[in-house]
């Protein structure tokens, strides 16, 4: 197995991943907050959760009004987005 494929599970191993992954999927953009308060988890963890996913290119971030918003990469490699599919 790849080193690329055991850091992807490793990521997607983490069940607030999974579900970060799923309120994104769902089409919302959301903020640190927002997600934070979601999850029920602190602004510090929400953050380190989204940082790794974004790391991977699971996410793409665009500031407005201040705040950071999140998405799905719609440009995820294939392979990668197939994976993903099978949490939303």
């Amino acid at each position: 197995m790849s080193k690329r494929w055991t850091i992807i599970f490793k990521a997607l191993g983490n069940i607030n991943r999974i579900k970060i992954i799923q309120m994104l999927g769902s089409g919302q953009n959301l903020n640190v907050t927002q997600i934070s308060k979601e999850l029920d988890i602190s602004l510090k963890a929400t953050s380190q959760h989204l940082i790794i996913l974004q790391n991977l290119d699971v996410l793409e971030a665009e500031g407005k009004q201040g705040h950071v918003y999140y998405t799905l990469n719609k440009g995820l490699p294939t392979d990668l987005k197939n994976s993903i599919k099978l949490f939303l």
